[in-house]
């Protein structure tokens, strides 16, 4: 009785074995990967978004729950999971942290597509999206966005501040007021609340949109949004520092001005995000 006890409790963990191999070997080769990304969204400013995405990307993950009638693709599964475990090893040697974290993402749709198939892959494109996007680029980069967005805000904000009559002289992402140089660091530059704006219009328009153009055109939208508004912080820190007072433009008040500029555009997200629906509702129902 006792023999036939154990080998229905063998037999009914062998199914479950490969899994449990394969769950074991990912957490053995890409836990470094996975420890300096947590590490990176709790203490990195610009990745900080990481921990706000990661967790909404799970919910839908459970949410969505499985296909009907999976079909899993053992050759394109074992193919996916090789080619992130070389990349893997690459990067790994290289330590370069943007491709082994990539690397990581790979694997874990390898493991996807080996359990149920590419279907699953693309019933969960928008979690899948938003763990992309978690993901921190590059310094080099950052970098080469962060410039360019530097000047163009420090540009905007001092033409608004000689529409609003006040002196200024822009020296690159130096605008120079009367006694006081506010400097347009790359904090500044917008490029934190641009990668935020686009997460949420890609959340927003994965959960409300229904066609493929609405969704783009949501995301893109979030650009200039970003841009314009980052503009206007600019130009309000330059207008309080040289009509009201120069403390205005740092510290606790300069904080408190980025997170209702972002408040203020995320409401623009929405309201577009609203505009859209109305749009789709009166066209031709089509797949997504």
């Amino acid at each position: 009785m006792a023999e036939a006890v154990g080998r229905a409790r063998a037999s009914s963990w062998r199914p479950s074995a490969p899994m449990i191999v394969a769950g074991l070997a990912f957490l053995v080769c890409f836990w470094r990967p996975m420890i300096t990304l947590g590490q990176d969204w709790l203490t990195d400013p610009d990745a900080g978004h990481g921990l706000l995405l990661f967790p909404v990307a799970l919910y839908l993950v459970w949410k969505r729950g499985l296909v009907e009638a999976p079909r899993p693709q053992r050759a394109l599964g074992v193919s996916l999971l090789v080619a992130a475990v070389l990349l893997r090893y690459v990067s790994g040697l290289a330590a370069e942290l943007f491709t082994m974290r990539l690397s990581l993402l790979g694997a874990a749709m390898g493991l996807v597509v080996y359990a149920w198939g590419v279907r699953q892959l693309r019933h969960w494109w928008l979690p899948l999206l938003l763990v992309v996007l978690s993901v921190p680029l590059p310094v080099v980069i950052l970098g080469s966005l962060a410039f360019p967005l530097q000047l163009t805000a420090s540009r905007w904000g001092a033409t608004l501040l000689q529409l609003r009559h006040v002196p200024v002289h822009l020296a690159g992402n130096v605008i120079q007021l009367p006694g006081r140089s506010l400097f347009v660091t790359e904090a500044c530059s917008g490029l934190r609340s641009l990668t935020a704006l686009a997460a949420l219009g890609l959340l927003v328009g994965g959960l409300w949109l229904r066609t493929t153009w609405g969704r783009v055109l949501l995301v893109l939208l979030a650009i200039p949004v970003a841009m314009a508004l980052n503009a206007v912080r600019v130009f309000l820190t330059g207008f309080l520092s040289f009509y009201v007072d120069t403390r205005l433009a740092e510290g606790f008040m300069h904080l408190s001005e980025g997170w209702v500029i972002f408040v203020v555009a995320f409401a623009i997200l929405g309201g577009s995000a609203a505009i859209l629906v109305a749009v789709e509702r009166r066209l031709p129902r089509v797949p997504a």
